[in-house]
């Protein structure tokens, strides 16, 4: 059963500019050790990153609360083996996820030139 769905796009320029300005503190507010550790070794940072911020937001969306409550590494989206994005809830996010009874949130992340786009769907048992 569908709990929430949740969809977010970025300019992959704005995630640039946010990478030159302030990379340090911009990377420990935002990406976990694990994120940061996969995007550093990728040609294309900046899409990288920008997809996995969109990703974060679209997981929000779809446990229903927004970035406001949840901080950003208490959602984390990694890698399987075979390439394809999961994600990990920590804390706040986690604890809402089993307040609405999300058992599984699956993402699908997309990114050309100019714009990074991620899709969530939040599921529960029926």
């Amino acid at each position: 059963m569908i709990v929430g769905v949740g969809v977010d796009i970025i300019a992959v320029a704005r995630m640039e500019r946010a990478l030159a300005r302030r990379e340090a503190a911009f990377f420990r507010r935002v990406f976990t050790v694990g994120e940061g550790e996969d995007g550093r070794r990728r040609k294309e940072r900046a899409a990288f990153f920008a997809a996995r911020f969109a990703a974060k937001e679209a997981v929000m969306k779809a446990l229903g609360c927004g970035w406001g409550p949840v901080g950003w590494q208490e959602v984390e989206i990694r890698r399987a083996p075979s390439g394809q994005p999961t994600v990990a809830l920590h804390g706040e996010a986690a604890r809402r996820a089993k307040e609405r009874g999300v058992t599984a949130v699956h993402v699908s992340l997309s990114h050309e030139r100019e714009y990074a786009v991620a899709y969530a769907v939040a599921v529960g048992r029926a």
